[in-house]
């Protein structure tokens, strides 16, 4: 072939190879091009849960305090209890287990404490009851006390008693019972819980709380928190000017033969807040603060929970 034929050849097919590479898409055109395939998913493993230390399940009874006439115990039932009585009777609970229980001036030498678990499943503990000291104190007053008659007495002695049981049934909410108590009033003590008490040569019911000998118009104040469920009116033939505060669960105080009261019912009070003045109302032979506690229908002793005077 001679060069002039090569020539014209190539001449002829260059223009086809032009005509080739122009639909041939730029490289900078990315939406002419089919979109990348979405990367494949990377497994991440599980991560562990952090959580607190577990605490240990209760399988006994917890229990502070003694276990004798006129005292009491705060404790916590074991794990999962859903039911408690003492001695057959119904014990109250916080939500996380935690109860009151005391005994009452005259209790039998045991008391048995039974937790209840779901169905049938039962926890006992038999607490052996201390007993106590009592003495007997005769006292010139006159068994009617504010009454100016046995008969005046015999008819206004019922709505009284009405009052303070309806008033020790109100069980207001409150977190009083778990305190350390202080004494309302410090000064001499005048009289002692559980002496069998005499009046005038007729034997009364054993004394219900602590008597403390201050001047009249001394204040006196809340030995725990509490609601005040009772602010008597007017004077009662025995207990005089009357003042009950419910420290919950059962728990509540009694003030007697007060001069003045400065809270009313349904008051919430805190530990140490005046709540009126020691007086001579009622059946009382000089001015005292009587100081009485009460668990349910247990009597107890006040220095049990409030320790020794001044301490």
């Amino acid at each position: 072939m001679t060069r002039a034929k090569r020539a014209m050849r190539y001449g002829m097919a260059l223009p086809l190879l032009i005509v080739a590479a122009s639909c041939v898409p730029p490289v900078g055109d990315v939406a002419a091009l089919p979109p990348p395939p979405p990367p494949a998913p990377v497994a991440v493993p599980p991560q562990p849960v952090v959580v607190g230390p577990i605490a240990p399940l209760r399988r006994d009874f917890t229990l502070r305090g003694f276990a004798e006439q006129g005292g009491a115990m705060v404790g916590q039932a074991p794990s999962g209890a859903d039911g408690l009585t003492l001695d057959g009777r119904p014990v109250a609970m916080t939500a996380d287990g935690w109860f009151l229980i005391a005994f009452d001036r005259d209790a039998a030498p045991e008391a048995r404490l039974v937790a209840t678990i779901g169905d049938g499943v039962r926890i006992e503990r038999v607490l052996a009851v201390a007993p106590g000291q009592w003495r007997i104190e005769n006292i010139n007053a006159p068994y009617r006390g504010g009454a100016s008659s046995d008969a005046e007495f015999e008819r206004r002695r019922p709505a009284e008693l009405a009052q303070i049981a309806a008033a020790r049934r109100a069980d207001r909410p409150s977190d009083g019972w778990r305190q350390r108590f202080i004494w309302p009033v410090t000064g001499r003590r005048s009289g002692f819980f559980g002496a069998q008490r005499v009046y005038q040569g007729k034997p009364g019911s054993y004394h219900s709380g602590a008597d403390i000998a201050v001047p009249a118009g001394t204040p006196f104040v809340a030995p725990a928190d509490g609601v005040v469920v009772l602010a008597a009116a007017s004077p009662f033939t025995l207990e005089g000017n009357l003042l009950i505060v419910d420290h919950g669960m059962g728990l509540n105080s009694a003030f007697l033969h007060c001069q003045r009261l400065d809270v009313k019912v349904g008051d919430r009070v805190v530990q140490g807040q005046v709540l009126g003045a020691v007086g001579q109302t009622g059946r009382a032979t000089g001015p005292h603060m009587h100081w009485g506690l009460k668990w349910g229908d247990a009597r107890l002793d006040p220095g049990k929970l409030a320790g020794p005077m001044g301490g």
